[in-house]
């Protein structure tokens, strides 16, 4: 259980006298609860502090002085105690950028570190001074897990319950409350089988978020089924668009067609293998991923789309350039973060873009980004070797020189296709795709005459070479022809030629270490 392993990681935190621990979370409800966990266990009193009420006891809740209501004064009086408690500060973060109040912070660290006290800070961020950040220490407070989660699902069973108008609320109670007890079935209520449906589905959500859409479900409804999953679900995928760090694209909405890649298609074919029973059955675990590395514009991005099409399974992008973050430490936390979503939602296909965007930040050496590339690449590699959840990991590359050679070691993925431009036989797919996508009927068309003419050029300068033409034709008031669509491609000089030297140069690395995806 998440909560009781966050337990025993604090306790050894206190008994070693750390004297400042910060947990970057709003869900004060969840630190509360630990508190008191560790404080009954290590028979110490827990007291609280806010802008509001001052310094107060946890579990008297009157106000110790009414001089500790500034962040100065309730510093300076934590400087005096001699008890052995725990201190949670909630509203102190925003004024540590304060000389005075961080400077009596620190010294009460300097005193706490002799004894086992401790101050805990929370809030969501709170950034520390770098004088206080060398003596604090982080404590991740993961996500709730399933048992956290049925836990908080009894609580407002029973207590919405007796409450609610609709017939027979205490009936409906106990059915759905035996259903999340693990019983096989409950009469009127929910089946073990819905029950563990939701209880999936809600991972991933804070506690509060959890709540608040289980309150709704029942509200609205009267009662909990399987049909709630897609309202937890649709809450979930909000969660994410809150968060900016992750795209989600649902299975019903991933309509991606990918023309040729038959060496992909073959591997997936024969990976899919992986996911079911009889393979588990042979201590087989399922494929952890793929990386697709090559030329731009020629399908890495649309190989990731049609994967989890393929599948069956809604897909996640997880755009590499945005884990960076100006602060120190954000950009790990925004990693975990990712990466967390992603698990609450397996099975799914994880799509990592432009991977090296991420693990060589500053030219890959880790010294411009004061060795950040190399702890989320570090982070990465781990999770990778060590995921449970069925998360199928696709990265893309298009920059294989400033990739670090431990990503592309045999066995970190379990292949790696180089992408290159198309052929004569995958132009002809591309462009009865792209044609087909706008009406037009690929047979009106002399396709032999324009696969000639766009040899050289990469799918998506295909795609933009359709719809130039369309435009043109849209434009002159005429039908769009075969020779509308030569003359869009002789204006357009593409990436093979522009950037010659570079394709070269990747293809030749490339050579005989990676599978050709046709």
């Amino acid at each position: 259980m998440a909560l009781s392993t966050s337990v025993h990681d604090l306790r050894t935190l206190i008994r070693s006298s750390h004297p400042l621990v910060v947990i970057e979370t709003v869900e004060e409800e969840r630190v509360l609860a630990l508190l008191q966990s560790v404080t009954a266990q290590e028979r110490m009193p827990l007291f609280e502090w806010s802008v509001t009420r001052g310094l107060t006891r946890a579990d008297e809740g009157s106000t110790l002085s009414k001089m500790t209501a500034t962040p100065l004064a309730a510093l300076q009086h934590l400087h005096g105690l001699t008890v052995e408690a725990v201190f949670w500060l909630k509203d102190l973060g925003p004024h540590l950028q304060d000389p005075a109040v961080c400077r009596q912070l620190r010294e009460v660290a300097a005193i706490y570190s002799r004894s086992r006290a401790t101050c805990l800070l929370t809030g969501q961020p709170v950034t520390l001074p770098l004088d206080l950040d060398t003596i604090a220490v982080r404590f991740d407070l993961k996500l709730p897990d399933r048992d956290e989660l049925r836990s908080m699902l009894r609580g407002l069973l029973q207590s919405l319950g007796p409450r609610t108008t609709r017939p027979r609320p205490t009936t409906l109670a106990q059915s759905i409350l035996s259903s999340i007890s693990d019983t096989k079935t409950a009469e009127n209520g929910l089946s073990s089988k819905e029950a563990g449906a939701i209880l999936h589905a809600l991972q991933g959500l804070t506690l509060h978020q959890a709540r608040q859409v289980i309150a709704q479900c029942i509200v609205e409804r009267g009662t909990l089924s399987a049909e709630d999953v897609q309202t937890i679900l649709k809450r979930k995928v909000q969660a994410i668009k809150d968060g900016g760090l992750l795209e989600y694209y649902p299975l019903e909405d991933n309509r991606f067609e990918l023309g040729g890649f038959s060496n992909l298609k073959s591997w997936l074919e024969r990976a899919q293998v992986g996911f079911t029973t009889e393979a588990k059955s042979l201590n087989l675990t399922p494929p952890r991923g793929i990386m697709l590395v090559g030329v731009p514009g020629c399908g890495k991005s649309l190989a990731a789309k049609a994967i989890a099409r393929e599948w069956k399974l809604p897909l996640l992008k997880l755009d590499a350039g945005r884990l960076f973050d100006k602060f120190v430490g954000e950009s790990e936390k925004n990693f975990r973060k990712a990466i967390e979503m992603a698990e609450s939602l397996s099975p799914i296909v994880l799509w990592i873009d432009e991977i090296e965007k991420a693990m060589v930040a500053g030219g890959g050496s880790g010294e411009a980004d004061a060795g950040l590339s190399r702890r989320l690449f570090g982070a990465f590699l781990t999770w990778l070797q060590e995921k449970q959840q069925d998360v199928f990991v696709v990265a893309t590359a298009n920059d294989l020189s400033s990739l670090p050679p431990e990503l592309l070691r045999k066995g970190r993925f379990d292949e790696i296709f180089f992408v290159d431009l198309p052929n004569d036989a995958e132009r002809e797919a591309i462009w009865n795709i792209h044609l087909g996508l706008r009406k037009q009927d690929s047979k009106q068309f002399d396709l032999n005459k324009i696969i000639s003419a766009s040899d050289g050029f990469s799918g998506s300068e295909i795609e933009q070479a359709v719809v130039a033409a369309l435009y043109r034709a849209l434009h002159r008031k005429t039908p769009l022809t075969t020779d509308l669509l030569i003359e869009e491609l002789a204006h357009t000089m593409p990436l093979s030629v522009t950037r010659r030297e570079d394709i070269d140069a990747l293809r030749q690395t490339a050579e005989d270490r990676f599978v050709n995806v046709r």
